[in-house]
């Protein structure tokens, strides 16, 4: 156990705590010879029963950056590994990153965002020039830390790899979604320097208009559609940086360095083309006012049947046997009526009633913002309530139903997030107001769960999760959700406790409370078998199996 005043290695001085945790404190120290501060971070072993599988983390990223030396990326001088902890020596960084940044101040100014971009590709011209190229892979706001003096630091390297040439694939994967490129998420052979080009230019998208690409409806579009004063060079290459085929965007992050040394000059052509557009603009608009005369005897014959068109494309798609059709015919009625939210609610309950919601009907919630009428944003402008009813079920549809297990949370959290300020305030929409605020607590506890653990910051967190947890049951109690959603609740509560129960005793929360929890949860299923659907007892029955093993450690940790 370190002390305050105790020098680790004979060379630094540890000065005070600056974090604390259930498994982690981080420290900071001086090497009194040369002056020069650094961050000492103390990972415990004690309690921590998958401390291998962290600790295999904490290696690769640690090895990674030990052999690397540049002046935007952090520095680890050291690592120890003692009987009872694990040591990481490394640059003390001061400064914020720039997701924090973002949220405080909105959008930056294209000059800043350019210099920092430019910092950016100088660091990954440097990875990928490595004897074994490195692939950072995770490129985002809240990577990157600026300092005051106006430099960038590519922190967390937690992702990154080393590019292996006769590999087919990757092995894992990992990067965020919104900001990854499409060959992260498998199929498309290994990823490679032109995904952290991907990356980078997500980053930039989301700089310079202040719209996060990984919240819905999860587009990226051309960045002068949100601030036309934005410069049309640049939003060239940031739409060449994130095109899907990795052959179509900068093949080097040298090239993109170049290109972002000239963006203004990209823009010559795009203000010919404009002068060109306001020519053809007034002979359209003279065109338009004398249709509009013409047209006006149409309009209420044309509405007549745009109605019975939309309704028309609903009751096909009821009778429609395979789900991806039917969705694929709710797809069309929401194209020809996007703000009303009938189409919207049956997608819904039609790709979840498999109990599974898979890629391809992922696909199709994509498309709804990512067609040429951009649905979704006119739900949201014309139907704000509804729109956020649907945003509240699309987050249960990833929370409960998604087919990657790994990144339900992930994906699901920002929907709720969407949900979450259209119903504050709202008396008619009051529980699902309740409900979506408890799943954004429990969904930022994943989101941040891991890093704090590592950056000693999780003291607390595990009790306050609980308690999440607790009322999003308690809630559930009185007004029920869909079965499988409600099983699936326990499922979480119980697997969780298997994982935390230490956690959640070191924070508060008695053995007593948990066990009474399960009772109640023993109580529900056996309720909910009378009339159950197969689909119903089979999880019910999982989640027997896991009560027995979670009953087990939590009278071991609690010595009941």
């Amino acid at each position: 156990m370190i002390t305050i005043g105790s020098v680790i290695d004979g060379k630094y001085k540890i000065l005070n705590e600056i974090g604390h945790g259930g498994m982690s404190t981080v420290y900071l120290a001086i090497n009194e010879k040369a002056n020069k501060p650094w961050a000492i971070k103390e990972v415990r072993k004690s309690f921590r029963r998958d401390f291998e599988l962290l600790k295999q983390s904490l290696i690769l990223e640690t090895d990674l950056l030990k052999k690397l030396s540049h002046k935007n990326l952090p520095s680890i001088v050291d690592v120890i590994d003692s009987d009872e902890n694990f040591l990481i020596v490394m640059d003390y960084i001061e400064g914020n990153t720039l997701e924090k940044l973002l949220n405080e101040n909105g959008a930056y100014p294209q000059e800043q965002v350019v210099d920092w971009a430019l910092q950016l590709c100088d660091v990954l011209c440097y990875l990928h020039a490595q004897e074994r190229p490195i692939i950072y892979r995770d490129m985002k706001p809240s990577n990157v830390m600026l300092k005051s003096d106006g430099s960038v630091v590519l922190i967390d390297f937690g992702t990154a790899r080393e590019f292996k040439e006769q590999n087919a694939g990757d092995t894992t994967c990992l990067g965020t979604y919104g900001y990854a490129s499409p060959e992260q998420f498998g199929g498309m052979g290994q990823t490679d320097a032109r995904t952290d080009i991907y990356c980078l230019g997500a980053t930039m998208y989301h700089l310079l208009t202040g719209h996060n690409p990984s919240k819905p409806p999860y587009g990226m579009y051309p960045i002068r559609k949100w601030n036309p004063a934005l410069s049309s060079g640049l939003e060239k290459i940031i739409l060449k940086c994130t095109q899907k085929n990795p052959e179509d965007r900068y093949q080097s992050a040298k090239e993109l360095t170049y290109a972002l040394g000239h963006y203004k000059d990209y823009e010559t052509e795009t203000q010919t083309k404009c002068r060109r557009r306001i020519i053809k603009f007034a002979v359209a608009l003279f065109l338009c006012m004398f249709c509009a005369i013409c047209g006006a005897g149409f309009r209420v014959a044309a509405n007549e049947k745009t109605g019975n068109d939309y309704k028309t494309m609903i009751e096909k798609a009821g009778r429609t046997a395979d789900v991806l059709d039917a969705g694929i015919l709710y797809m069309d009625a929401i194209e020809i009526d996007a703000a009303r939210a009938d189409a919207y609610h049956a997608y819904y309950d039609r790709v979840i009633e498999d109990g599974v919601f898979d890629e391809e009907e992922e696909e199709l919630l994509i498309k709804m913002n990512m067609n040429s009428k951009e649905c979704l944003n006119v739900f949201e402008a014309k139907n704000p309530l509804e729109y956020a009813c649907f945003c509240y079920e699309i987050g249960n549809a990833y929370w409960y139903y998604y087919v990657h297990e790994e990144n339900r949370k992930t994906r699901a959290l920002s929907w709720y997030e969407a949900a979450l300020s259209y119903f504050e305030g709202s008396s008619e929409y009051c529980l699902e107001y309740s409900r979506c605020r408890l799943y954004v607590e429990i969904g930022s506890f994943y989101k941040k769960m891991i890093a704090a653990q590592i950056d000693g910051t999780d003291n607390g967190i595990y009790g306050k999760y609980w308690h999440s947890l607790a009322q999003l049951k308690a809630l559930n109690d009185k007004n029920p959700d869909r079965d499988i959603i409600t099983l699936r609740m326990y499922r979480e509560i119980i697997v969780r406790v298997t994982e935390y129960a230490r956690y959640f005793m070191d924070d508060g929360v008695s053995g007593l409370e948990i066990m009474e929890m399960f009772d109640r949860i023993d109580t529900d299923m056996e309720n909910m078998k009378v009339g159950a659907t197969p689909a119903v007892l089979e999880e019910i029955e999982k989640i027997q199996n896991l009560r027995m093993l979670a009953d087990k450690i939590v009278r071991s940790t609690y010595k009941r």
